[in-house]
Formats: C-alpha cells, sequence, structure tokens
C-alpha cells in the first residue's frame, strides 16, 4: 500500500493522506470487529492485568487470512500499522514493529489514530514529559531528558503554566484503576513515539514531500509544453557529443594518475598519523614547507588545478614566473580568488586596486586579455561583487594552462624541485612504540597561527614583488639632500 504525503504548514510534520489513512482506519476497524477480527483477551504485564491484549501471531494470522497474503508480507502491513500509530507494543514501546510471535499489542484509542490530522505541539510534549519526569521522579529516557532540556529552555516563559497541566493530568490518572491508568500511559506513549520519534530513529510520518504528479490521471500536454520540449531537443542536437570510448578513456586515464594519491587505495607515508599518533606525515606536508615530498611534487604535473592549490607548489610557480617576467598573470589570479572569498567590506576597495594595478590604461601590471571580455569586466567593476572578476580571471587561467603550465613543467625550476623533493621511508613501529607515541602526542599547530604565518609571508611576498615608483624613490632622494 503506497502513503503520500501532502505538504504541511511550516514547522508541522508531513502527514500522510487522508483517504490513504481512511482505508487503514477501516481495515483497524474491522481487526476489532468483536466476531471475525482479531480475538484479544486479559494477559499479565508483569503484575498487572491488562484486558483485550492481542500476540503478534494473532495479528499476522488474521493479515493473512483476510488479505490471502504471504506470513512475511502480513508481517510488514503490521508493522506498517505499528508504526503509524494503530497498534502500540505493551512490552517494547520504542521497537514500532509488529512480531509474528507471543509478543503483546493494543489496539490504539481512535483519538490517536492519525487520521485525526491532530498535529501535536511543543507544548503538549512538554506537559506529557513534565508528567512523566513527575511519575517516574526524574528518571526519564536519555533521549526524553535531551527534550525535556530543550523544551524547558525554549518555553521557559510558559513553563509554570506546563507544570501545572502536568500536575493536574498526574492527580487525575492516580484516581483510575492501575489497569486503566497502564493502558493510557501506553496509549499516550506510543503517540509520543510516532510523533516525536528518538534521534536518529525512521518515523513513518516522515514519508517526503506531496507527490506533483498523479499516475492514475491522463496529462494533458499543452502548447507551451510542446513548444518547451521542442526547444530541448533541438538544443540536444546541437549540443557536442563525446564517444564512449573517449569518456572511458579519460576516466581510466584520470583513475590511473590518482590512484597512488588516494587515501583509501594507497598507504600514507611514512605513516598514517592517526593510527601510529606520529605527526611526521603532518610535519611533511605542511602548506609552505620548505622540501616538499615527491608524492605532492608529482600531482602538481597533474594539471594548473592542482599546482594552484597547493599553495607550495604555487610559491614554486611564482619563482618560474618571475624568472620569465610574466608574474601578472598569476598575480591577477590570485587577486580575483582575494576579491571572490574575502570580506563583503574590503569588496569595493579590493576591486579599485585590481583595477588600477591590472586593468586600467598604463597599469604597473597590465594583464593581456581579450578586447570583449575587458570591457565587461570594466563595465562589472562599476558595481562590484564577488565574482565581477569571473570572466577575466577564467581567461588569465586558460592563457596560463595552455602555454605558462607545460613551459614550467620543462623548466630547470621544476627539475630542481623535483631532485631535492623527498621520498619518505615506510614507518614500522613495534607495539611498544606505538604506546609510547600514544603517550608522547601533542597538540599540533593551532590553525590561526597557521593562518597568520601565511598571512605575514604573502605580505611579504607581495611587498617584494611591488612594482617600483621610480618618481617616489627620487623624490626622497631629492628630500634627504
Amino acid at each position: 500500500m503506497t502513503i503520500r504525503t501532502a505538504r504541511p504548514n511550516r514547522g508541522q510534520r508531513f502527514r500522510p493522506r487522508t483517504h490513504c489513512l481512511k482505508k487503514l482506519d477501516a481495515i483497524v476497524v474491522e481487526m476489532q470487529d468483536p466476531k471475525n477480527g482479531v480475538k484479544g483477551s486479559e494477559q499479565k504485564l508483569n503484575v498487572t492485568t491488562i484486558p483485550h491484549a492481542i500476540t503478534g501471531a494473532n495479528i499476522t494470522a488474521w493479515i493473512c487470512n483476510k488479505m490471502k497474503t504471504s506470513t512475511e508480507e502480513a508481517q510488514v502491513f503490521g508493522t506498517m500499522l505499528v508504526a503509524y500509530g494503530y497498534i502500540y507494543p505493551l512490552q517494547n514501546h520504542r521497537k514500532l514493529v509488529m512480531c509474528n510471535d507471543s509478543s503483546l499489542y493494543r489496539f490504539q484509542t481512535p483519538y490517536f489514530w492519525p487520521s485525526q490530522q491532530w498535529v501535536p505541539e511543543d507544548s503538549d510534549y512538554a506537559i506529557y514529559l513534565a508528567k512523566r519526569n513527575i511519575r517516574k521522579k526524574g528518571m526519564l529516557e536519555p533521549y526524553e531528558q535531551v527534550d525535556y532540556n530543550h523544551l524547558h529552555e525554549w518555553l521557559n516563559h510558559k513553563w509554570d503554566f506546563i507544570v501545572m497541566q502536568a500536575t493536574e493530568q498526574y492527580k487525575a490518572g492516580r484516581d483510575r484503576n492501575k489497569a486503566d491508568r497502564v493502558v493510557f500511559d501506553c496509549q499516550e506513549r506510543a503517540f509520543w513515539i510516532v510523533n516525536r520519534p528518538p534521534r536518529r530513529t525512521h518515523s513513518a510520518l516522515d514519508v517526503g514531500p506531496e507527490r506533483l504528479i498523479n499516475p492514475n490521471v491522463e496529462e494533458k500536454i499543452t502548447f507551451d509544453q510542446y513548444r518547451r520540449v521542442n526547444i530541448f531537443y533541438q538544443q540536444a542536437i546541437m549540443r557536442s557529443k563525446v564517444k564512449s570510448s573517449v569518456s572511458l578513456g579519460a576516466l581510466v586515464k584520470y583513475i590511473t594518475s590518482y590512484k597512488n594519491h588516494d587515501a583509501f587505495l594507497a598507504p600514507c607515508l611514512p605513516s598514517n598519523p592517526w593510527e601510529t599518533d606520529h605527526d611526521a606525515y603532518w610535519t611533511l606536508n605542511m602548506r609552505r614547507v620548505d622540501v616538499p615530498t615527491k608524492m605532492r611534487v608529482e600531482r602538481w604535473s597533474f594539471s594548473l588545478f592542482e599546482l594552484l592549490t597547493d599553495l607550495r607548489g604555487r610559491d614554486d610557480f611564482k619563482i618560474f614566473l618571475k624568472k620569465e617576467f610574466s608574474g601578472e598573470n598569476l598575480a591577477f589570479w590570485e587577486a580575483a580568488e582575494e576579491l571572490k572569498w574575502g570580506t563583503a567590506s574590503s569588496m569595493s576597495a579590493k576591486a579599485e586596486s585590481i583595477f588600477k594595478t591590472f586593468l586600467a590604461p598604463g597599469a604597473p601590471r597590465w594583464i593581456n586579455i581579450d578586447g570583449r571580455t575587458m570591457g565587461l569586466t570594466v563595465k562589472g567593476l562599476e558595481h562590484p561583487h564577488r565574482y565581477v572578476l569571473e570572466a577575466a580571471q577564467t581567461h588569465v587561467f586558460m592563457l596560463m594552462k595552455k602555454d605558462t603550465f607545460f613551459r614550467y613543467l620543462k623548466s630547470p625550476t621544476y627539475k630542481e624541485i623535483q631532485k631535492k623533493a623527498l621520498s619518505p621511508e615506510a614507518h614500522n613501529f613495534s607495539p611498544a612504540q606505538l604506546e609510547e607515541n600514544a603517550r608522547n602526542r601533542s597538540a599540533g599547530i593551532h590553525p590561526i597561527i597557521l593562518w597568520q604565518q601565511e598571512e605575514e609571508e604573502k605580505a611579504k611576498a607581495a611587498a617584494a614583488s611591488a612594482p617600483v615608483d621610480v618618481k617616489a624613490v627620487m623624490s626622497k632622494i631629492d628630500r634627504k639632500k
């Protein structure tokens, strides 16, 4: 049986559709029929006699006989009735399943059926938890205690009213006989288990949003829909295609390149710090380490993106560009990244600085991009935002990717760092050494300190690579004279 849902108001749980629940209501009413329904009897629960209790085996047998189905399917349907709160267990309240054995169940009172569309409020749940807290003398279930504390803080402005209501309900419950008191407690608890389940527990009422298409209704396609479909297929025909062999070859090439760099497929060298409590791996792979590892240097050759993502690789790439007197493209790319990920307050100032440094006529580090991209970028800088330099940044990145990156891989700069790169040997710690590592384990460098160090190095590098203003230098010399 398929249960569909209607979209609720904000803050409510998803409720199953009414017409589907009415069918379940009819089945449950038929199950309670005195003549042809499930036979119930008085059963002992601890020291209390519970009236009209039924066993899981009797419910499963009735469903098998009524619906002409197998025992497994009948048990699944019975579990659905329990999950929706039509039947509740008497022994294990948190286990909302139908067991095909002598486990005891009872039919829920119709007032608590989901077809009533009663949306439980937080105040109702708080009253229930406060009442249980009084009855259990503070010994709630762990998840109930968490909810109780949260509601106490959330509804603190009317907590006196909640405690008063809980106290009155508790006093009224004490006037009932013990069997009725136990039955009502089980009914109420079953209702809240369904509607406020423990955390990380699946609830049958959370079944998703409303289906937008009814499969039983023949859909009429309008002219506008035909037009949209026609445009979609025309665009699909014009779209460039790639052969399966080409795409599979690219995938195989990618996997072959990265398989030795995947932590799930290849071991960490010299050792996994999470297993050995030895921080050599982290020390060797710091963001701005002096001498990187061979695996790290090899990864730079995979793509320009890998090279620029690694700050140590980007520094090495800067050294190469400085020798070729072509560092303005990388400097512009970095400035665009700072604008994209920087603070909103400094956005206008950064955009103006980038325009004066890289894009304005006669700029000290003018970049060579096509006229169309330059026009769009300059026009966008009139009202700057985070992605105003996206087109120019992409253009510069493609220029570096097609030309500068491959020249860097063939340059003495890259070959020299390849020779210097470290190839750490794998650690082979004994159990005693692992225990010693665990005892001597210390906290690493705080990320904020690392960030401060990187900012200082970045500022020094920017000061060293900044263009020299000859007029300013000459004026200073003249003043000294």
